[in-house]
C-alpha cells in the first residue's frame, strides 16, 4: 500500500492532503496521482465514492501556481450539483494558498455576476458545467482558459448522456496545444471512444477491480410488487428497517417525482433530486440533502451520481435500469468504507431478464416480501414449482397429442382456446394461493402482535 508521501509531492499540496483528513491513498488515487504528475493524459474508470475527485484535484494542487496570472486548469461536470460539490472540495486548496483564485461557473446563476468578477481576474482554476463554460470563453469571451494545461471532464459517460459533449468539443480544440486531458467515468461507453481518440494521446487507463463494484457487504433482496405500484410497495417495507439515509432510485425523472410525491402524501418526508426540478427546487434539494434533513433521498440515476449523500446504509432500487451498470451503481452507494449495506430491489414481471442477467453476473439475491414489518422468506427467485408446473404441462400435452377420430374444421382454434383455458385456471389458482398466503402472514402477525400485548 502506497502512501501520500511516495508522491514526492511539495509541502502545500501534503498540507492539502491533510486538511481533508486522509491517511493513504485508495486504489484510484494510486494509479491516477502517478501518471497525471508525469504529464500523462489519464483515462480514470471507477464507481462514484472511490476517491477519484481528489484523484485529480491533488495533481492540480501540485501544479497550480498562484504567481501565474492566468487560468491552468478547467474541470467540467455534467450538472450543476456536482460542479458545486466538486467546487466545495477545491476551495479547501484556499485554506493552503489563499491568493490560488478558484471559480465556479454554472448555469443557474447571473451571468453579469461572471462577468463582472471575471473582469477583475481570470481564475487560475475553472470548474464548472461545460454549457457555462462555453458560453462565457466562445461567445461572451469574458472568461480566458486558452492557456490551460490541465482538461478534466469529469462523469463523462453521463456527460454524454445528458449531450454535453459537443460543448466540450467546442472549447477544447482551442486550448494550449500540450493539453493535458483526463477523463473520469464509472463505464466507457462505445460512443465516448471518438471523442476520447479525438483529444488523448497514448492515455493510460487507470481502472479500479471489480471487488470495489461487487462488494461482498452489500445484501440484494428481491422484492415483488405483485399488483402493487413502486411508492404502496415501498411503503410496506419500510417498517421492515431503519435507515440512516435511504436512497431510493428511479428510472426515469416523471417516476422519481411520483414517488416522491405519493411518499409525501403517504406521511413520508423525502427529498428528490432529478433534471425536472426548478434551480431553486434543486438548491432547496441539495441543501437539505447536505444537511441531511431527511431520511429518504429519492433520485435519478443520473442526478444521484457524485452527489455525496450522507452515510447510505440502504437502497431502494424501484425496478431495473436498461443500462445494468447502473443497477451496480445504485447498490454501490451504500456498503461504503468497511460498512455492510441493503439494496432492496422491488420487481415487477418485465425485470425477469434483468434479474437473470445480474445473477449470471454474480449477484446472489435473497427474495423476501415483508408484512407489517416482518419479513418473510420466499421460494428463490427462479425456482420453479415443480408439482404445478408439472401438472399443467401434462394437461396441455394431453390437449396436443388428443387424437379424435375424426379431424373436424377448426380443430386448431379449439386446441388454443383449450390450452387458454387452463392457463386462466393456473392464474386463478396462483390468485388464490397468494391471497391464502396473504392471510395467514396477517393472521400469525395479527397474534404475534396480540401476545406481545399480552391479550
Amino acid at each position: 500500500m502506497k502512501k501520500y508521501e511516495d508522491f514526492n509531492l511539495k509541502p502545500e499540496t501534503m498540507e492539502f492532503i491533510h486538511k481533508n483528513h486522509f491517511k493513504e491513498p485508495t486504489p484510484i488515487q494510486e494509479q491516477v496521482i502517478p501518471a497525471c504528475l508525469k504529464g500523462k493524459d489519464v483515462i480514470g474508470l471507477s464507481a462514484t465514492g472511490s476517491g477519484k475527485t481528489h484523484a485529480y484535484l491533488i495533481p492540480i494542487m501540485e501544479m497550480a501556481d498562484p504567481a501565474k496570472d492566468y487560468c491552468q486548469a478547467v474541470i467540467t461536470a455534467p450538472t450543476r450539483e456536482l460542479a458545486a460539490q466538486i467546487f466545495e472540495m477545491a476551495k479547501v486548496m484556499n485554506e493552503v494558498v489563499p491568493d490560488l483564485r478558484i471559480r465556479l461557473l454554472i448555469g443557474g446563476q447571473e451571468r453579469s455576476r461572471d462577468k463582472e468578477q471575471l473582469e477583475k481576474a481570470q481564475p487560475h482554476i475553472v470548474i464548472g458545467t461545460p454549457g457555462r463554460i462555453r458560453d462565457l470563453f466562445l461567445n461572451d469571451g469574458g472568461l480566458r482558459i486558452e492557456k490551460a494545461k490541465i482538461l478534466v471532464v469529469d462523469e463523462a459517460d453521463m456527460t454524454l448522456e445528458y449531450g454535453f459533449l459537443d460543448d466540450i468539443d467546442a472549447f477544447a480544440g482551442r486550448l494550449s496545444d500540450d493539453l493535458q486531458m483526463q477523463c473520469f467515468s464509472a463505464t466507457m461507453p462505445e460512443q465516448l471512444k471518438p471523442f476520447i481518440r479525438k483529444y488523448m494521446h497514448h492515455p493510460i487507463t487507470c481502472q479500479i477491480g471489480e471487488k470495489v463494484r461487487f462488494n461482498p457487504d452489500i445484501r440484494h433482496v428481491l422484492v415483488p410488487c405483485y399488483h402493487h405500484g413502486y411508492a404502496k410497495t415501498i411503503q410496506s417495507i419500510l417498517p421492515g428497517f431503519r435507515p440512516y439515509v435511504c436512497l431510493i432510485f428511479a428510472n426515469t425523472r416523471q417516476e422519481a417525482s411520483d414517488i416522491a410525491e405519493e411518499l409525501r402524501k403517504a406521511g413520508i418526508s423525502v427529498s428528490e433530486i432529478h433534471g425536472d426540478l426548478t434551480s431553486r427546487k434543486r438548491k432547496q434539494a441539495m441543501k437539505s440533502i447536505a444537511s441531511a434533513e431527511h431520511t429518504y433521498v429519492v433520485a435519478t440515476d443520473l442526478a444521484a451520481r457524485g452527489i455525496d449523500i450522507g452515510e447510505v446504509t440502504h437502497v431502494i432500487s424501484c425496478g431495473f435500469p436498461d443500462d445494468l451498470e447502473y443497477y451496480i451503481h445504485r447498490a454501490g452507494r451504500t456498503g461504503r468504507a468497511g460498512s455492510s449495506g441493503t439494496c432492496y430491489a422491488l420487481y415487477e414481471e418485465k425485470d425477469d431478464m434483468a434479474i437473470r442477467s445480474l445473477k449470471r453476473r454474480g449477484i446472489r439475491f435473497e427474495h423476501q416480501r415483508c408484512r407489517n414489518g416482518v419479513w418473510q422468506d420466499l421460494q428463490p427467485y427462479g425456482v420453479r414449482r415443480a408439482r404445478k408446473d408439472d401438472e399443467l404441462e401434462k394437461k396441455i400435452a394431453m390437449i396436443m397429442t388428443k387424437k379424435n377420430a375424426k379431424v373436424k374444421p377448426g380443430y386448431k382454434k379449439k386446441r388454443a382456446e383449450a390450452i387458454a383455458r387452463v392457463h386462466r385456471q393456473k392464474k386463478r389458482e396462483m390468485i388464490r394461493s397468494k391471497i391464502r398466503e396473504e392471510k395467514k402472514a396477517m393472521y400469525k402477525a395479527r397474534a404475534k402482535q396480540d401476545k406481545e400485548n399480552g391479550l
